[in-house]
């Protein structure tokens, strides 16, 4: 195994009329042997570009491609000792499936057919399909086929997998299911994983790092919950998490103890906070999770309190969902400023109720309106910290 590196690696598209689309723009990442790396981001981010690049299927336009000491930016994608799973699974129709799996290695490799034959029957074996080996690709559900693809990719024993998106043409729950199955499968087989997906629910639960692309530009990679609560700037803060976070348009007046974020809404103190925060000028977003902020009933009565109507609630079982309208607004209205927040499933919160909003001081984030930079992000306390206050 070895450690896959990119150097600012860069993909230019040439259009029909001469123009250039950069898909890819200097995009550096170090992944560790070993590592499940998630590539996360909308449509058209150049994630899967990424990925192809380090396949050898898309050649680079700039930038090295390492995997361990070797540069395989020219090397054929046959001889890179990387095995691929797409989300079409791209499993041959007239072949079986001990033949769809046993086909790299027969091409690739000089084994004998008794080892390949042994190694197509232990991974089968492992994925749960063993019984499957004779039949062929249209016999089989959309969860088989796709132990087929991941079997044929593992069967190559190779020093990276590759996978681009493939959960995403299963139901839910077998998507879910096929989730932890993979996690369990790389623990065990140790093999260093890229794997692109567009579903941030994936990127959470499955990455030991995520790394966030946006019109092919990275803009974060940390752990999942680095990433979640310590986003770098305003695109990460947005694009993960459900529901969003909550942004409010704010201006930073006064200095010491009096200053504060001012909004069209209402007013947030942020006393000595204000000097770390001077730094991105005074035009300001405010930002906090729906989980962060605390309803209770009666009046505002503290500086970080705010008077709210309850417009729509949302249950979904374990929690409410609920959209909340500044008491100054009429009930219903559509505004950029309405937000949300999320309380227990059992609670009982109804439309037109109305409430106060806590939005804790402790829990807030501060973005650069002009350059999206994170300013400030909230405090997060330490496993220690808090053992050492048990």
């Amino acid at each position: 195994m070895a450690e896959t590196r990119l150097e600012n690696i860069t993909k230019v598209f040439t259009e029909d009329d001469g123009g250039e689309i950069i898909a890819v723009d200097d995009v550096s990442i170090d992944i560790e042997d070993g590592e499940f790396l998630v590539l996360v981001g909308p449509s058209g981010c150049g994630k899967s570009t990424t990925l192809r690049m380090i396949a050898g299927l898309e050649s680079i336009t700039d930038g090295v491609i390492r995997l361990g000491d070797r540069v395989i930016n020219d090397i054929p994608p046959k001889n890179r000792d990387i095995a691929m799973v797409f989300q079409s699974y791209a499993l041959y129709p007239h072949m079986t499936v001990h033949e769809n799996m046993a086909f790299g290695l027969q091409e690739s490799t000089d084994l004998p057919g008794d080892e390949i034959d042994d190694r197509v029957e232990d991974t089968a074996s492992m994925m749960g399909i063993g019984e499957l080996l004779d039949r062929k690709p249209g016999e089989l559900s959309g969860g088989q086929q796709q132990r087929v693809a991941l079997g044929r990719a593992i069967v190559r024993d190779p020093e990276v997998f590759l996978m681009d998106e493939p959960l995403s043409n299963l139901d839910a729950k077998l998507r879910a299911q096929m989730r932890t199955e993979l996690q369990r499968l790389q623990e065990d087989l140790e093999t260093t994983t890229v794997y692109v997906t567009h579903d941030q629910t994936e990127a959470m639960t499955m990455g030991d790092r995520v790394a966030i692309l946006d019109g092919g530009e990275l803009q974060q990679v940390g752990t999942p919950l680095e990433c979640y609560h310590q986003p770098a700037n305003l695109f990460v803060a947005d694009f993960v998490g459900e529901p969003s976070m909550n942004f409010f348009d704010m201006t930073l007046d006064g200095q010491g103890e009096t200053a504060a974020l001012t909004g069209e809404h209402f007013d947030y103190p942020v006393g000595e906070m204000a000097t770390e925060l001077a730094e991105g000028g005074t035009e300001m977003i405010l930002g906090v999770r729906p989980e962060d902020i605390e309803l209770r009933e009666g009046t505002p009565d503290g500086p970080h309190d705010v008077g709210v109507t309850v417009d729509v609630v949302e249950p979904t079982g374990d929690e409410n969902i609920v959209y909340l309208a500044f008491d100054d607004e009429e009930l219903g209205s559509v505004d950029s400023e309405t937000f949300v927040a999320t309380v227990g499933g059992m609670r009982t919160v109804q439309s037109g109720d109305r409430l106060v909003a806590h939005l804790p001081e402790d829990a807030i984030h501060v973005f650069d309106s002009n350059s999206g930079q994170a300013l400030r992000n909230r405090i997060l306390e330490t496993a220690e910290s808090k053992l050492s206050r048990a």
